[in-house]
């Protein structure tokens, strides 16, 4: 079913531009890193847009290129809270392409944060039944002919490509271990082809029993690698579940470094990661980078007062 915009004109909106001047290298300083000997930085990708944030930019940034070319509408797929839905939603406003989001389920009486943006940037919205959702259909009201279609996600291997650019300029050779969220593992398969042997890739899945991932971040990074690994421990019951622990862990994360997360990708990243610290999972002297791909726009789905950012 088509939606009406239930939200004002979208050639009102103003919409900021792509700023990757913004990204910084955050070092962090916290007990159980000292006591480790252990340093790690974060590097905030969260900080180039607020709704094109993160990977989700690096992601698209080919599929965008290839669309514009066509001059194609642009369509992808995406649940209520999706920051990919979000992010397409606003670089086609940016780059001045048409968008169609096939979204998951039946129409809400009351549209979330995430699909009101979309509507507000201009995006057509589709909404079909879970099981057709699953299977991928296009709904027969759309001329296929005239659409790009970029995977949910950006999973694909221009989004394997893109996502290999999000270290660009960045010095990876100090580095000894590479940490990131996953769910399609587009952005981890990326970060593989551009790190050398020696250096560790390891991926917290936010998924619970995707017990396929490690082997698709293997097949789309095209690499024949053994310096991949697959973190299952920390995805709090699966894709964006969450629980009190989380929360609490999220608001102390803040208050001691600066750095808001979101509850389904980077809290679980940034919990995996200090958790294995203390562990000893990581050798003494190692370099972490942790890449913080952004999504904080999905935090808006959780009541008001419950997070101190």
């Amino acid at each position: 079913m088509q939606s009406e915009n239930k939200t004002n004109n979208s050639s009102t909106i103003e919409m900021e531009p792509i700023n990757t001047n913004n990204i910084t290298l955050d070092t962090l300083s916290l007990p159980v890193l000292k006591a480790a000997k252990i340093n790690l930085h974060v590097l905030r990708l969260d900080k180039i847009h607020p709704l094109i944030s993160g990977n989700k930019w690096y992601k698209l940034r080919y599929y965008l290129q290839a669309a514009l070319k066509e001059q194609k509408t642009i369509l992808t797929f995406g649940g209520a809270w999706s920051n990919h839905i979000a992010a397409t939603a606003a670089a086609c406003k940016l780059f001045g392409l048409n968008a169609i989001g096939i979204i998951r389920g039946e129409e809400p009486a009351h549209y979330s944060a995430t699909l009101q943006a979309a509507a507000t940037c201009g995006m057509q919205l589709h909404f079909i039944p879970r099981a057709q959702y699953a299977a991928k259909e296009i709904p027969s009201c759309i001329n296929t002919n005239a659409v790009y279609h970029i995977p949910e996600g950006g999973y694909g291997e221009m989004g394997v490509k893109g996502a290999a650019t999000l270290v660009d300029g960045l010095c990876l050779t100090p580095y000894t271990h590479f940490c990131c969220a996953s769910g399609t593992g587009t952005m981890a398969a990326g970060i593989v082809r551009v790190i050398n042997s020696k250096q560790k890739l390891l991926a917290f899945s936010v998924l619970k029993g995707h017990h396929s991932l490690l082997k698709n971040i293997k097949e789309l990074s095209r690499m024949e690698a053994d310096n991949i690994m697959l973190d299952e421990g920390f995805h709090f019951g699966g894709y964006a579940k969450k629980n009190n622990v989380l929360i609490d862990f999220m608001n102390q994360f803040y208050a001691e470094t600066s750095i808001p997360s979101d509850f389904v990708y980077t809290a679980k990243l940034f919990y995996g990661i200090l958790a294995r610290i203390q562990a000893g999972y990581f050798p003494e002297g190692s370099n972490i980078l942790a890449i913080h791909s952004g999504g904080l726009q999905g935090n808006q789905s959780i009541e008001k007062g419950t997070l101190i950012f």
